[in-house]
């Protein structure tokens, strides 16, 4: 179809009865599609430059800004290094499907060395099930992988929706590389293969319990999922075969330290039958992880025990067994009604998992309409592996890496229930930058300053986009959060401050959703003069950009229509993490910290913003009880 004739609704490919003819129209929607979106721009050079000046303003001394000004300056100054490299990006963005994404994962994800496991793959633990043993977990296990199958095939098909934002069509590409898609470890970096194919792409998912990983077909001959009555008998037969819980957790060797992995990784494909049970799991649509059943806990602690367990698994003598980090899909079932997802982040974002959600979530409220066909299944194959001194000496060093790693992080989840984003709104405010103020205000109140912070805008508006960072804290947030606890400043005056503060962010949070961020860009530029071999500019040596980049506060909005919880580790050891579902009348908050650091604490920044997002509700209705100090 034309572009202008590309719209939300997507076209019909259904009533195509020739499946040949059926993949070439699903191939020419995608094309459409993919035209439709805009290339990412490479923002200019003196426009990136003068905002990460200002950007840097709160953080610095006067003295020490002025000194990074004139390596600034010096950068930019016309036919200086900096227009070089811009000329180069501008070469590589004409040339290239985007010119950033790449690079970005290969240095964010790919290259980092860091376990997968709480630093870099996040959680969604989702509202808890009304069933509280294996039976109903089954049932709820077999609902789930119809809905994700189902969603999948909206994917394949072209039937998925465009989604928009703004009035402009998003990039969709990211939604095949969600199936049958895995992260490999290497020794100086990791790569990720992608199995799924429109023809004879993997037909299987592994579902793992008790440490045991089975491979467990989800299509008929004919080519048709199977029915979760089907999907049901087989999940029986899978619990019937994994009763034992002497089994070794093969899945925490893919929590160790990614260089450590790789070595490990290699020497256990070795072994035939090692590599052909590894090769399976890494081939399937997605993993299952039927978790045992946990201590039970006070219902105050339980979303954070939860959120935990869906994030690393409760350490070795828990879950983390029942893992594959690695994989780019994993959803976990409890026995207790607890479930949720842990996705990889090299290849998955945000904004697609949740749409992934909404349709599962939408998906277990029909009804089983459909009959299971009277025909014999293949037993689910058991996964085998060959563990030897060498694997065996790995993977106790694995379980003591996991456990202290585990031990280490702090969490606190939360519900704030005195307001939502509803409230924001009526003050012509927007909630997502007022939350963010809240929480720079109640960092300035536990550390006595303000600290680099990043929040994550998503740049799916442009072809193969990713994301970029909407810094704070800004001058004008900077100054509000001086002058709110001065007595001296009048309450109208706190009000102006604050909706500067408020509107300053959101200002940011535009330019980076329109592809202005800085950013990106600045690595653009760094990762151009590594390209050609030219030595490290001097203004990312400088201590100010060091500074700048240690991002003390990691924060992320879940946009999701549920009552779901998102949670990961921090970026630094001396940093916390910071997640926040906001919904019409209350926000759901998950703070990280590392227990290594003693200036972090999560408890204490959990009470510290909720008494913030109070004080500020107060401010515009003084009326409110105050939270006890």
């Amino acid at each position: 179809p034309p572009k202008s004739s590309w719209k939300a609704k997507v076209y019909p490919v259904t009533g195509i009865l020739n499946p040949r003819w059926n993949r070439f129209w699903v191939a020419a929607l995608r094309k459409a599609h993919s035209s439709s979106v805009r290339p990412q721009p490479v923002p200019p050079l003196l426009q990136t430059l003068q905002r990460y000046l200002t950007a840097l303003e709160p953080l610095l001394p006067p003295e020490e800004l002025e000194h990074t000004r004139g390596i600034v300056q010096k950068f930019g100054c016309p036919g200086g290094l900096g227009e070089n490299l811009q000329r180069e990006l501008i070469k590589r963005a004409k040339h290239s499907h985007n010119w950033i994404s790449d690079w970005w994962v290969q240095w964010a994800y790919l290259e980092c060395r860091q376990p997968l496991a709480v630093h870099s793959n996040p959680a969604i633990s989702l509202p808890k099930r009304d069933f509280t043993d294996w039976r109903g977990q089954l049932v709820f296990a077999s609902k789930l992988i119809a809905g994700v199958l189902d969603f999948k095939a909206q994917v394949d098909s072209g039937r998925l929706g465009v989604e928009y934002i703004r009035g402009q069509p998003l990039c969709m590409e990211l939604f095949p590389q969600l199936f049958s898609s895995c992260r490999i470890p290497g020794p100086k970096h990791d790569h990720v293969i992608h199995y799924g194919r429109p023809r004879r792409g993997p037909a299987h998912i592994t579902v793992v319990r008790n440490y045991q990983f089975f491979q467990l077909d989800v299509y008929n001959s004919d080519g048709t999922p199977l029915t979760e009555s089907q999907i049901h008998a087989q999940l029986l037969r899978i619990r019937s075969q994994s009763w034992k819980t002497d089994k070794q957790p093969m899945g925490i060797l893919t929590s160790e330290h990614r260089h450590t992995w790789g070595q490990a990784y290699t020497r256990l494909l070795r072994d035939k039958i090692n590599k052909e049970s590894v090769r399976l799991i890494e081939k399937s649509i997605f993993t299952l992880c039927l978790d045992s059943p946990v201590m039970r806990i006070s219902d105050e602690k339980y979303s954070s025990r939860m959120a935990a367990q869906i994030l690393h698994g409760g350490g070795t003598f828990s879950n983390s067994g029942n893992r594959w980090f690695d994989k780019t899909l994993q959803f976990v079932v409890g026995e207790d009604g607890s479930w949720g997802l842990l996705y990889e982040h090299a290849t998955a974002e945000g904004p697609p998992i949740a749409t992934l959600l909404d349709h599962v979530l939408d998906y277990c409220k029909k009804p089983d309409r459909m009959r299971a066909p009277l025909i014999p299944l293949p037993m689910p194959k058991k996964l085998y592996f060959y563990i030897n001194s060498e694997i065996k000496w790995d993977l106790e060093m694995a379980k003591q890496n996991l456990d202290i790693l585990i031990n280490d992080l702090d969490i606190k989840c939360f519900n704030f229930q005195r307001f939502g984003k509803d409230f924001v709104k009526q003050l012509k405010l927007s909630p997502n930058s007022f939350i963010q103020v809240a929480i720079q205000l109640a960092y300035y109140r536990v550390h006595s300053e303000v600290c680099a912070a990043c929040d994550i805008a998503s740049l799916r508006m442009f072809r193969g986009g990713r994301t970029d960072y909407i810094r704070s804290p800004t001058n004008q947030m900077l100054s509000f959060i001086r002058a709110f606890d001065d007595d001296a400043v009048s309450r109208e005056a706190k009000v102006q401050l604050l909706r500067e503060a408020v509107d300053a962010y959101s200002i940011l949070t535009k330019q980076s959703l329109m592809g202005q961020g800085i950013d990106r860009h600045l690595l653009g530029l760094k990762l151009q003069a590594i390209e050609e071999g030219l030595s490290v500019p001097r203004i990312f040596m400088d201590t100010a950009y060091g500074l700048a980049t240690h991002w003390k506060l990691r924060t992320g909005q879940v946009p999701a229509n549920t009552d779901s919880v998102m949670c990961f580790g921090p970026l630094v050891p001396d940093g916390y993490a910071v997640c926040y579902n906001p919904q019409q009348d209350h926000v759901h908050f998950s703070i990280t910290a590392f227990n290594c650091c003693e200036e972090t604490n999560a408890e204490k920044l959990a009470l510290t913003l909720e008494r913030s997002l109070h004080d500020l509700q107060e401010l515009f209705q003084p009326t409110c009880h105050p939270v006890a100090k």
